[in-house]
Order: C-alpha cells, then structure tokens, then sequence
C-alpha cells in the first residue's frame, strides 16, 4: 500500500512539474524574471551598448520580440522561427547583434519589415532611445 502511495505522490508530482512548465514554444523563459523585456531569455541582456536617439541607419537583422538577438530554439531556419513567434504573440525587432542592441519596431512599420523576417537589412529611420523604438522610413537588404 505504501509502494501504491509513493507510485501517486510520485505521478502527480512529475505532472504538476510538466504542467507548470512555460507553454509558449518560441520563448521558452517566459515564466521566468526578465531581464529585458524586450528579450527574455537572451543571454546578452542587460549588457547592451547605450543607445542613441533621433535618426539614424542601422545594421540588423529583422527578428522577432520572443528570440531577440538570437534564435535559440532551432525552429527552422530565421525566417521561418521569426514568422512563428510573430504568429504566437510576438513582434517584429531590429537585432542590432554587433552591438547587442534589439530595438523594437514601431506599431505603423511592423507590416512593412515582414517580407524581410530573418534577413540582414540596412533600416533608416528614427529612434526612441528611451523605449528602444525605431520608426523605419527606409529599408533594405544587405548583400
């Protein structure tokens, strides 16, 4: 009868443990404490460079909010892993990875940077330094 009960206390211990697990499959740390917001599970938050305002020409990557500088869960391939995520909830960056920075994509310019998921893109456009928001003017892919 013990052996029985240990059996149970065992089962249902292991399946509150699945249960509680993070659910979302294109972050997989968003149960956990943030470091930044924008980019939960990157292991290089916190450690980016000061960001500047105003206009500017950036060199990036177009990724999503969910991965952030990097695409840790090899969901297929950049493209495919930044389209999912969006899918799932998250939205388009720009990944600054030179400089560790992912600047978030303004509300009015997330539909044009979707054609160019996972692609290295040269963006012009002006920066929000305190939110780490740039509205793109221009954009291009980098050869």
């Amino acid at each position: 009868m013990k052996r029985i009960s240990l059996m149970f206390a065992l089962v249902m211990l292991t399946s509150a443990l699945v249960v509680a697990a993070p659910q979302n499959p294109c972050n997989p740390c968003a149960k956990k404490k943030a470091q930044n917001p924008c980019n939960p599970c990157n292991p290089c938050a916190g450690k980016t460079a000061k960001v500047k305002g105003g206009k500017q020409t950036i060199v990036g990557y177009i990724g999503d909010s969910q991965c952030g500088l990097e695409h840790p869960m090899n969901m297929g391939d950049a493209k495919a892993c930044t389209l999912k995520c969006v899918e799932g909830g998250g939205k388009f960056v720009l990944a600054d990875r030179e400089n560790k920075i992912v600047y978030a994509v303004d509300a009015d310019s997330q539909e044009k940077v979707r054609e160019y998921a996972g692609q290295q893109v040269k963006v012009s456009g002006t920066v929000n330094a305190k939110t780490k928001t740039i509205k793109i003017t221009k954009i291009e892919t980098v050869s």
